[in-house]
């Protein structure tokens, strides 16, 4: 529910602004999502006996460096409409939306095993051919038998199992007999 009000909102922000501000509001509003991960923070944002001019306060201080009206404007907003928990929601929507529009995106590959640089340059490269885009992918080690390359912003995902490798192969063999 909440990235459906978020798609609203960055939608209504992307027809007013330009594509370097939105770059800008969108490393803003991933700092101030950040916050979000604190318990206290959270508490006080939830907190019924605390007033929406204090809340206001708190989130108009903790982006009173950026010094953008526009900013200032959307946490007003949010803050009137009872929203401040979509803010979490509000950054990625806007993290996705330049990711769209610049054609830059972060893909992880996920293996048991280490991978050197220069098959990860290979693969980021492929891809970036592929799919004309500039993605940049990040080693996770964890206990996949094989490896998996994991595009989300592209909604891609290219699996190779060791264990799926060989049950084909032992499949051809038999079709093969």
């Amino acid at each position: 529910m909440e990235e459906l009000i978020a798609k609203r909102y960055v939608k209504a922000i992307k027809q007013s602004s330009s594509n370097i501000s939105m770059e800008d509001m969108a490393t803003i509003f991933g700092g101030l999502s950040e916050s979000f991960k604190d318990e206290a923070f959270i508490n006080i944002i939830n907190n019924p006996n605390i007033n929406r001019t204090t809340k206001s306060e708190i989130l108009l201080d903790a982006v009173k460096l950026a010094d953008s009206s526009v900013v200032n404007n959307l946490i007003k907003l949010l803050v009137e409409n009872n929203r401040i928990n979509i803010i979490p929601a509000l950054a990625n929507e806007m993290e996705k939306d330049v990711a769209n529009t610049t054609k830059t995106y972060t893909g992880f590959v996920y293996s048991d095993s280490d991978i050197s640089e220069k098959v990860m340059a290979d693969l980021s490269d492929g891809l970036s051919r592929k799919f004309d885009s500039k993605i940049s992918l990040l080693p996770v080690k964890n206990n996949f038998n094989g490896i998996k390359v994991d595009v989300e912003g592209l909604g891609v995902e290219i699996n190779f199992s060791k264990s799926r490798i060989n049950s084909q192969i032992i499949e051809h063999i038999v079709k093969a007999i």
